[in-house]
């Protein structure tokens, strides 16, 4: 079942929205290709790769900033503390650093994306096992693996959710740092403030043409910066 659009997904025109949920519908298609082109392997590699290197502290600054909001908000909604959740996406990082010079990325076997769900998995469990007995010890044990057992069933729905979620907001961020200010507030006003194109036009003393086309390309921008991300971290 497809998990349903967010409220930010649902801001954006038609053809973003079917931009953003079409990857969910081709993977099979582009799990195949992958096997049958190695061509594609360093394009979708090269972020993971660079990670291997502890002294790129830009790649390590664009992983952080793309995955630790997702880490935490996952480690949130899994039923974590603010505080607890906060120390789940740390240990998480840091796990991701001990351990990216081992991983290898091959879709015949698996994916990053799975490979940093068990990182984060696996970190949340431990938050949850840390946690003070609430009665006797043998109540809290159950209690406690009772929690582990709802969090392992939910995790994967709730991991797909917030990944999307996620991937189009860090493209938003980078988008935004990037086209013609007056461009993205143009834009802002349109798809986030909903503000009617012709109420624009007049703040803004230009045509309405001026405004569909302002929109336009930030949207294309943040359609390429979602393409990339999903291309380097698959």
């Amino acid at each position: 079942m497809e998990a349903k659009e967010t409220h930010l997904q649902k801001k954006f025109n038609p053809f973003l929205r079917g931009f953003l949920f079409a990857k969910r519908r081709t993977s099979r298609h582009k799990l195949r290709v992958a096997r049958m082109s190695d061509e594609l392997i360093p394009t979708r590699a090269t972020l993971i790769q660079r990670l291997k290197d502890w002294q790129d502290q830009p790649s390590w600054q664009e992983f952080s900033d793309t995955y630790w909001k997702l880490i935490y908000g996952v480690a949130l909604k899994g039923g974590l503390t603010p505080t607890e959740a906060k120390d789940a996406a740390q240990e998480t990082m840091i796990s991701v650093a001990k351990h990216i010079a081992t991983f290898e990325y091959d879709p015949a076997i698996g994916s990053f994306k799975a490979w940093l769900l068990n990182m984060t998995r696996w970190r949340i469990t431990d938050q949850i096992r840390k946690r003070g007995p609430l009665a006797t010890e043998q109540e809290s044990a159950g209690q406690t693996a009772c929690e582990v057992a709802e969090l392992s069933s939910d995790l994967d729905k709730l991991w797909d959710a917030e990944w999307e979620t996620n991937l189009l907001e860090a493209a938003v961020a980078k988008a935004k740092r990037q086209v013609d200010p007056k461009h993205y507030q143009i834009f802002d006003l349109c798809v986030h403030k909903e503000w009617p194109p012709n109420k624009i036009a007049k703040t803004f003393a230009i045509s309405t043409a001026q405004v569909y086309l302002a929109k336009h390309r930030v949207t294309e921008k943040i359609r390429q910066e979602v393409e990339r991300l999903r291309n380097e971290i698959v």
